[in-house]
């Protein structure tokens, strides 16, 4: 199941996920398998840094506090699924897919998604650092409370995505394809560079004056007053 979150001015609204989980087993321990298949597990403050997971699937699983350091994901699936406070620095989660996920309250730094497919994926809360998107796919994915720094979606293609009460620090959308994004609720908004990628997205007055003079420098427009 999921909910269609409110659009405005000819903007599609991204459908949020609605995960609801079984009744779980806790994870009996053991380090995480190339290829595992992980259905209907209680992941608590477990330990996983340094692991290999590639490829691997987990299904209707629940991470709660889980440590992801240099954690090796690659090609990983993670469906209908709730990750709750993990951190790491070093995630590798390249062209992995996720789909039905929430991800609430992460301390990630670093960690790696390029190439990967997130469709219905709702992240709250929590500050990411350094967020490797490029070449990603995004499909009704909402970013709510959360601190993005340096946010890189270089060549990613972004369809209903919105930012609700967000910063977006120093962000990166070069060669990026933006469909029904929208950015008027991010609490801050900092473009670095794809400025001329924003077609397709929607922003507020307030925010296209604040970023009027990375527009002028770009456009070789010299502003005197």
């Amino acid at each position: 199941m999921a909910r269609r979150a409110a659009g405005g001015s000819g903007v599609k609204g991204a459908r949020r996920p609605e995960v609801r989980l079984p009744v779980l087993e806790p994870y009996g321990g053991g380090e995480l398998e190339p290829d595992g298949d992980y259905d209907g597990l209680d992941f608590r403050e477990a330990g996983f840094a340094g692991q290999d997971g590639s490829g691997a699937r987990f299904m209707d699983c629940a991470l709660t506090g889980c440590a992801l350091d240099e954690t090796r994901l690659r090609h990983a699936r993670v469906l209908d699924s709730v990750l709750t406070g993990v951190r790491g620095v070093g995630t590798d989660l390249a062209e992995a897919t996720l789909r039905d996920v929430e991800l609430t309250d992460a301390r990630l730094g670093g960690p790696q998604l390029h190439g990967a497919v997130l469709e219905r994926v709702l992240v709250r809360g929590g500050k990411i650092d350094y967020l490797n998107l490029r070449t990603a796919r995004l499909r009704d994915v909402v970013f709510e409370g959360c601190v993005l720094v340096e946010p890189d979606f270089g060549g990613a293609r972004l369809e209903r995505v919105e930012f609700v009460d967000c910063a977006l620090k120093g962000a990166d959308f070069h060669a990026a394809t933006l469909t029904d994004v929208d950015l008027r609720g991010a609490a801050s908004l900092e473009i670095t560079r794809g400025l001329d990628r924003l077609s397709g997205a929607v922003i507020s007055t307030t925010q296209l004056l604040d970023l009027a003079p990375v527009l002028a420098a770009q456009w070789g427009i010299r502003v005197e007053g």
